[in-house]
């Protein structure tokens, strides 16, 4: 099976085109003094979109990408876009990271070089990874799926495949968002090769029975059920527009660039520790380079589909579906509702639990160091 290096190379065509699109960008009026709360601030993004036209350097973004080792593999005809970063340390532990949405693979430029060489971030050498992070199919780089059916288990399953291709028989594997679900999915279908698994999410309703029109006999589900219920109510309208409809909002926002922004940058405010304030967590480069990736690739849609194949084929856990590989949960304050341990323990086999002291549902990009830290103790007893 042919691997190929994969170079970031966005025409300038595409890029003339994205600053026409800008500029000639239909704002929507807004009610006053209302902020975020109905959705991205009119002002911030009158201000980000000013930033992406006039400052915002998208080669120089592309350069710092293409200083990481990308590659790209055909498994039964689907290509998948990936990083590979291999340690120059001694026995590294290959980890397969999978990111979620509306991130992508460059959620991770920060943490790659914490895992991969860990004596020089204060680490210890002995518990360096080779690091892969692929693109998830229908995100990014790799390609979009064209039949129906691309849900987190055969996502799984090109995992599995991808990282034989890449001589590695038995792995670690770690997520957030989707990165936990297709994880999970590695723990429960490919168990025989999976060291172990170290999450920074755990996707509740997988523990309802697959969604929330539950009714737990027992107080501990039922509480967070409750909670769980609550946060959908408020925040949950993306995932059930992407889960049923996600065609009809692709046309929108594969159209327009303030749009796409505006879907995704709403929720790093949301679901991030950052008070409020974007920018005391991410850099309006950082926000934008994660946009781009959908922009270029025009995979919003495509992105989107990953909701309704996991609603039309939903993963469930329970005592008798476990995964039973060793598991590791970080909990970061700021996350989307995460269930109690007692709850994760009915599905996972829980050997750690971390509760973070800061950083919220884009762990990776928030809290790097943390987030590294608990990875490479977690699997330092594994190894």
């Amino acid at each position: 099976m042919a691997i190929e290096k994969f170079t970031i190379n966005v025409s300038e065509a595409l890029l003339a085109d994205l600053r026409r699109r800008l500029d000639a960008t239909r704002w929507p009026d807004e009610l006053d003094k209302v902020g975020w709360e109905l959705g991205s601030s009119l002002s911030y993004m009158k201000s980000l979109a000013d930033y992406w036209r006039n400052a915002y350097e998208w080669r120089r973004q592309e350069a710092t990408l293409n200083q990481l080792p990308q590659y790209r593999v055909a498994l039964d005809g689907f290509h998948v876009h990936f990083v590979h970063e291999r340690s120059k340390n001694p026995k590294p532990l290959p980890l397969i990271i999978t990111h979620g949405w509306p991130g992508s693979f460059v959620e991770m430029v920060k943490l790659i070089p914490l895992l991969t060489d860990p004596a020089a971030h204060g680490g210890r050498a002995e518990d360096a990874f080779d690091v892969i992070v692929p693109s998830l199919p229908g995100y990014g780089f790799s390609d979009r799926p064209t039949e129906r059916g691309m849900n987190p288990f055969k996502v799984a399953a090109l995992w599995a495949r991808l990282m034989s291709e890449l001589g590695y028989e038995r792995f670690a594997a770690q997520g957030g968002d989707w990165g936990s679900t297709i994880s999970t999915a590695l723990g429960l279908a490919h168990a025989q090769r999976i060291i172990g698994i170290h999450l920074n999410y755990i996707a509740g309703r997988f523990l309802l029975g697959g969604t929330l029109n539950q009714t737990p006999d027992d107080e501990i589900a039922k509480s967070f059920l409750a909670e769980l219920r609550a946060w959908w109510d408020l925040e949950g309208g993306y995932s059930h527009v992407q889960s049923t409809k996600p065609e009809t909002l692709g046309y929108a926002l594969n159209d327009s660039p303030v749009g796409l922004a505006a879907w995704i940058v709403e929720k790093f405010r949301t679901w991030s520790d950052c008070a409020g304030e974007l920018e005391h967590i991410f850099t309006k480069d950082e926000l934008l380079t994660n946009v781009m990736i959908y922009w270029v690739t025009e995979t919003l849609n495509s992105s989107a589909r990953l909701y309704y194949e996991t609603r039309e084929q939903p993963l469930q856990l329970s005592l008798t579906n476990r995964v039973e590989v060793p598991v590791a949960m970080a909990v970061f304050p700021k996350e989307i509702p995460i269930p109690p341990r007692s709850l994760a323990e009915r599905g996972y086999n829980i050997v750690r639990w971390t509760v973070m002291p800061r950083g919220g549902h884009f762990a990776a990009m928030e809290q790097p160091g943390l987030l590294a830290q608990d990875i490479r103790e977690f699997f330092r007893a594994l190894r």
